[in-house]
């Protein structure tokens, strides 16, 4: 799917190609390939097929809408799943979803039965099964490969689409061409079940945890609140978002520019769209010399530069030759923009939450893709191609110039993974998984001299605490006995107090210590574990020890 395309690391060495010894990796990474093939076949028919049937600019516009608002919608709910059930589960049923709609989609243009929001709609059925699909396999790399190669197979998702999509627009024009679109459809049908089929046959070992699932609520709060208290996340989330927006008149409008501006067929459609991808490839493969020489915010800005001078170029050409340079540029400019929000957020989520950052991640930027499609694709049918594209140009310089507000960061080490090593401590009552609220407070007494200190250590702590599931998290000042300071801050059950301390890394433990080493009294900071217990007017029967009341 077109998601790998925003997906890229460092240099592409050996090394690069080390994930490809593990077979699981290989087997699925190699599916995924023809999948993509045949994806990028369909999106060559389908956008041709609705310029064929429709007069409108906007349907034509919407059919990237199509493609990119599912995930939009699916993706937070789609990455709780692949946290909490099985991934390669997910990822079948997402596969199962592609297959159905892309085989009704295959037999209405057999049949003759097809119209403009017909298409819309099989092409938006198609994108909820890669909706479904997409955060379980970005999530599934780490579980199938070593930590040490887990760049390296990014990279991997990147080369191995942008690969694809030299060839794929180029051999979807000439089957459409050639064949027809029937036959196009067929066969992407049958990339979607060979992929599926390759997932079902292949298994990989999960690491298991030993607590209970998380509730989907609860799951999707705590992706939520993860990505929310990630600096790092939300810039790159902000300049995806927002690059897709203005970038995406590209892709949207190509059919248009193809049929309207240079008079050719679908033929002439795919040779762009390979255009595209070739300077796509070209950039992936470049991007290592790239980086030892810019910084990732410099490279953002010269991919908005160089989307921008493609969009302005296509608005004033009438060559295809001229469209197609222009394309290579704009397909440069494409894969190394993704390639530095892509990476940003892998890299800054840790195991337990990366299907959810990455989910919410797909949802905002193709939102903001499906926002863009339908956004130029007014202005083209209410004012003209050249306007849309014009504007798109001026809106990536925009998008540039946004460094300034919410500028990408450096980072070459993934965030560690949890230690997992917790003993729960005793407590007299014998709690359900699921009682709760759960409060904890943590007294420490603190010198006056060392009061500065240790409120320093206590924000970091609360940003620790907070991001792996503390709520309500305060810090307080005995008046009548100021040495003392109370840290509380709850849970909504037991199970989710034992499973924010399996979240904490080895940064986090000395994080603890450091704060420990702060305390003067005598014995360690002295740990109370409370329930919350409901108050009504109506007084029930007091219940036994192993009912204890809970929320």
């Amino acid at each position: 799917m077109s998601r790998a395309v925003r997906a890229d690391t460092d240099p592409i060495s050996p090394a690069t190609f080390a994930p490809l010894r593990n077979p699981t990796f290989r087997s699925i990474w190699l599916a995924t390939q023809v999948s993509s093939l045949g994806w990028l076949m369909q999106t060559v028919a389908i956008s041709w097929l609705m310029a064929t049937i429709s007069t409108s600019d906007l349907m034509v516009a919407l059919v990237q809408t199509s493609s990119y608002l599912p995930a939009f919608l699916l993706s937070v709910f789609a990455g709780a799943l692949a946290d909490n059930f099985s991934r390669r589960r997910v990822m079948f049923a997402g596969r199962c979803l592609m297959v159905i709609a892309s085989a009704m989609l295959t037999a209405s243009v057999a049949l003759g039965f097809v119209s403009p929001w017909m298409i819309l709609g099989f092409s938006f059925l198609i994108a909820c099964g890669g909706a479904l699909n997409d955060p379980a396999w970005q999530a599934s790399v780490g579980d199938m490969v070593h930590q040490r190669d887990v760049p390296a197979a990014v990279t991997l998702l990147s080369v191995g689409f942008n690969t694809v999509r030299t060839v794929g627009p180029a051999l979807g024009g000439i089957v459409v061409a050639s064949f027809g679109l029937l036959t196009a459809f067929t066969v992407t049908t049958l990339t979607y079940l060979a992929t599926m089929v390759t997932i079902w046959r292949c298994k990989w070992k999960v690491r298991s945890s030993p607590l209970p699932r998380e509730s989907m609520r609860t799951a999707i709060y705590d992706g939520l609140r993860f990505t929310a208290m990630s600096s790092e996340i939300k810039a790159a989330i902000a300049r995806g978002t927002l690059f897709g927006l203005a970038g995406i008149a590209i892709l949207a409008l190509l059919p248009l520019i193809v049929r309207d501006q240079l008079g050719g067929g679908p033929l002439a459609y795919g040779t762009l769209m390979a255009g595209f991808g070739t300077g796509a490839v070209l950039a992936g493969v470049s991007n290592s010399v790239f980086r030892r020489s810019l910084s990732q915010e410099r490279l953002m800005t010269l991919a908005c530069l160089a989307c921008a001078a493609c969009s302005l170029s296509l608005a004033l050409t009438s060559s295809i030759a001229v469209a197609a340079i222009a394309l290579a540029l704009g397909g440069a400019g494409w894969v190394t923009a993704w390639s530095g929000v892509g990476v940003s957020v892998q890299l800054a989520s840790p195991r337990w939450v990366v299907g959810r950052t990455i989910s919410i991640y797909y949802a905002l930027i193709d939102g903001g893709i499906a926002a863009g499609s339908w956004v130029w694709g007014t202005v083209a049918q209410n004012h003209s191609l050249t306007l849309a594209l014009e504007g798109s140009a001026g809106a990536l310089l925009l998008v540039a110039a946004a460094g300034v507000l919410f500028p990408l960061r450096e980072r070459h080490e993934s965030e560690p993974d949890p230690l997992e090593e917790f003993d729960a401590p005793a407590v007299a009552l014998n709690l359900k998984p699921r009682s709760g609220p759960i409060v904890v407070k943590l007294e420490y007494l603190i010198h006056e001299e060392n009061v500065e200190a240790f409120l320093d250590l206590m924000r970091e702590r609360r940003h620790v605490q907070t991001r792996v599931g503390a709520r309500h998290w305060t810090l307080q000042r005995n008046l009548q006995k100021p040495v003392q300071w109370i840290e509380t801050f709850r849970t909504p059950t037991w199970t989710d107090y034992l499973r924010l301390n399996h979240r904490l890394t080895e940064a986090d433990k000395e994080l603890d210590e450091r704060v420990l080493q702060m305390h003067k009294g005598e014995l360690p900071p002295q740990m109370t574990l409370l329930i919350e217990r409901p108050t009504s007017l109506a007084r029930k029967p007091e219940q036994s020890a192993p009912n204890f009341p809970h929320r």
